[in-house]
């Protein structure tokens, strides 16, 4: 279409925050840290390559996701313990924290709930910011690999996706038919995944992790959690996800008790909104 007159004075607008965080209460980091150093080590979950796993973290916990040997990427999905039907809401998070999160960042639930699940308290690669491609690590812009969308692309039946990973994980830790499972599974926090937006066509994409052994993502407990993590058959997401050719790694998740709880901290209460929605 021909731009109209006043296209340039349209494209010069400023834009705004839709959601400022400085409306949100932030983390207490240094009550997390102050805490942090007593911990002790309570459970340790290895997730191999091209597989998930789920783990348990109660309230007031923190989980540590570490790459052991060489880069891997992982996709993370978190429900409240005793009722999954609350989970991570990456869409609403990305609102909040932006596409990548990092240390101070929360993860939000689902509606109607909408509390921070877990916070980011330590990252080793915070150092990464972004790069030339615009590309950050830890998004939550993509949805997972999954089997279907790899049907569509390649023709292919594939069952290591992630999503397949975390179907299985979550139907082996709760007892659920693999279908009510899958029903489950969500967007989810791609942990180490380098990523960003073509400039050019605004296209979803990804890069090498800059993940390397030792480095870790860890995360405080605000409620009591199931979660499940995927090493994903993509590796280090260099080139191809959903695939036996990727060289891949396992991951591993820590959980962490501390001696006394953060000072003044208490788990979140569901969202106070009344549901009435104007009736």
């Amino acid at each position: 279409m021909k731009p109209p007159r006043d296209a340039q004075a349209r494209q010069a607008v400023e834009p705004v925050v839709v959601y400022p965080d400085d409306a949100l209460q932030p983390a207490d980091l240094a009550a997390l840290a102050a805490v942090r150093p007593g911990a002790r080590l309570v459970a340790s979950q290895p997730v191999p390559p091209r597989e998930a796993r789920c783990f348990r973290v109660a309230a007031g916990q923190f989980f540590r996701i570490s790459c052991p040997e060489g880069a891997q990427v992982g996709d993370l999905n978190l429900w409240r313990a005793d009722d999954l039907a609350e989970h991570f809401y990456s869409g609403k998070t990305r609102a909040l924290h932006g596409t990548h999160l990092g240390r101070g960042a929360r993860m939000w639930s689902n509606f109607p709930f909408l509390r921070p699940m877990a916070t980011i308290v330590e990252d080793t690669l915070d150092w990464y910011g972004a790069d030339r491609f615009g590309c950050r690590v830890h998004d939550v812009i993509g949805t997972r690999c999954d089997p279907y969308t790899n049907q569509l692309l390649t023709g292919g039946q594939y069952h290591h996706c992630c999503h397949s990973n975390l179907t299985r994980a979550l139907a082996g830790e709760t007892g659920l038919p693999l279908p009510e499972a899958e029903a489950h599974v969500h967007d989810v926090l791609n942990v180490f995944m380098c990523t960003g937006f073509s400039r050019d066509t605004g296209q979803y994409i990804m890069k090498a992790s800059p993940v390397r052994a030792g480095d870790y993502l860890e995360f405080f407990a605000e409620i009591d959690l199931i979660g499940a993590l995927s090493a994903c058959p993509g590796g280090d997401c260099a080139s191809e996800h959903s695939s036996d050719a990727a060289t891949c790694h396992p991951l591993n998740v820590d959980i962490f008790a501390p001696a006394v709880p953060p000072a003044d901290w208490t788990p979140p209460a569901p969202n106070a909104y009344d549901r009435t929605h104007g009736r």
